[in-house]
C-alpha cells in the first residue's frame, strides 16, 4: 500500500471529554493519554483502520477526531 492510500487521522485532546469510546472502536488508531485525552497512536491508517477510524470520529461526543485522505 502506498503512502497515498492512506488516510491521515488527527485528534484534538484539548476538546477530547474523555469518553474512551475511540479506544474501544479502534484500538490500534486511538489510546488515553494519563489524563484522559485522546491520543493517536498511529497518523497514517490503511484502509481497515481507516474504517474503524471513521466510527470513531462519528462516534466521538466532542467531535475531537478528524480523518482525512
Amino acid at each position: 500500500m502506498s503512502e497515498n492510500d492512506q488516510a491521515i487521522v488527527t485528534a484534538d485532546p484539548d476538546v477530547c471529554v474523555g469518553s474512551g469510546n475511540c479506544t474501544l472502536v479502534a484500538p490500534t488508531v486511538f489510546g488515553l493519554d494519563g489524563e484522559g485525552a485522546v491520543t493517536v497512536l498511529r497518523e497514517r491508517v490503511s484502509a481497515t483502520d481507516r474504517d474503524a477510524a471513521d466510527v470513531a470520529a462519528a462516534g466521538c461526543p466532542a467531535a475531537a477526531i478528524i480523518v482525512e485522505g
